[in-house]
């Protein structure tokens, strides 16, 4: 193998490996065993398995952000925008199981992107723009937009993580009912909501 064909094969072991074992029950000795190399060839190419993981997960990202970012670039209605971001996480939950499974795992002590929050900061941020100018259109305060937006993907990447378990409703039913609870919900927003404590007395 050349150099790059290398790096690309313990990337895609790495990634397996990470998927099903996690950071943590994944070793170099593993890795190494199913490249059928010796350990200084990953520390060679990573510096270790920090750096492996490293990648494997920058790939991910951006690989879902660029799926959302392509659905989010056509306009629309706010709502067929919203459909576009929903099923285009569930299209990567679907078609990069590994990946996915690899994402909302927890990241490895020290490191702070790669998350499962973090990514969901970087997604919520694509979708920011759709929901401030839905927000300024109902005459909302649209510096609440981050937070709504936080919440929307969550309300798609958590259901998400189930429906990959389970897969007893259809991909497109999922995203239906996210878009349903999400949209109807955005459509009666009080324009300054307060909670309403019941007195336990």
């Amino acid at each position: 193998m050349t150099g790059p064909q290398r790096r690309e094969q313990l990337i895609s072991i790495g990634r397996r490996l990470f998927s099903e074992k996690g950071f943590e029950g994944t070793t170099v000795e593993e890795i190494a065993a199913k490249a059928e190399v010796s350990k200084p060839v990953i520390y060679e190419h990573f510096g270790g398995k920090e750096g492996l993981y490293a990648v494997v997960v920058d790939r991910e990202i951006q690989a879902l952000l660029n799926a959302i970012t392509n659905a989010l670039s056509e306009p629309g209605h706010p709502r067929a925008l919203l459909e576009r971001a929903a099923l285009s996480l569930l299209d990567y939950i679907e078609n990069s199981t590994d990946g996915f499974r690899i994402l909302v795992r927890d990241s490895p002590p020290g490191q702070s992107t790669g998350s499962f929050a973090s990514l969901i900061s970087d997604v919520a941020s694509q979708v920011e723009h759709i929901l401030a100018a839905e927000f300024k259109r109902q005459r909302l305060d649209p510096k609440m937009a981050p937070l709504y937006a936080q919440m929307l993907v969550g309300m798609v990447a958590t259901p998400g993580g189930w429906w990959l378990d389970s897969r007893k409703i259809k991909k497109e039913d999922v995203a239906s009912h996210v878009v349903n609870l999400a949209w109807n919900g955005l459509s009666g927003l009080e324009s300054k909501p307060s909670l309403r404590l019941i007195n336990p007395r």
